[in-house]
């Protein structure tokens, strides 16, 4: 397998956690959190990190009922991660992140982490790589 360096985003309305890695290493690490108010300016931003850390691939967190059905942020999730796509011209992988802004609140304490939580995302789609192999 080529190594691939990879961006991971935890999805919200108001803002994205940031990740980043590479398969080589499979260990993720939080990048930044993009609280821009508009969607001019969060693209511009991961335009700008796309352009700094030329990633191979993007990991997208899939928002989940607890049951692993969908709900209404898993549409967001999708439409952001079909936008992604569309705009960057990059594959795409969607991962399940049930309970990764609740792990990275253990992380950090108080108000969960947007980044710590998109590093989680990303560690998991590493996890789910190695043991497919």
């Amino acid at each position: 397998m080529l190594e691939e360096t990879l961006l991971a985003f935890d999805y919200g309305t108001k803002k994205l956690g940031v990740a980043m890695g590479n398969t080589l290493l499979r260990q993720a690490r939080p990048l930044e959190i993009i609280t821009a108010a508009t969607r001019i300016g969060r693209f511009g931003r991961i335009a700008e990190l796309l352009k700094e850390w030329e990633p191979d691939r993007l990991v997208v967190g899939l928002a989940l009922n607890t049951d692993g059905q969908d709900q209404y942020a898993t549409l967001k999730c999708r439409r952001f991660a079909n936008q992604l796509h569309g705009r960057f011209n990059l594959p795409v992988v969607l991962v399940d992140e049930r309970g990764s802004s609740m792990q990275a609140q253990q992380i950090v304490g108080n108000a969960p982490d947007d980044a710590i939580a998109a590093t989680i995302i990303l560690q998991r789609y590493f996890d789910a790589q190695s043991s497919a192999q």
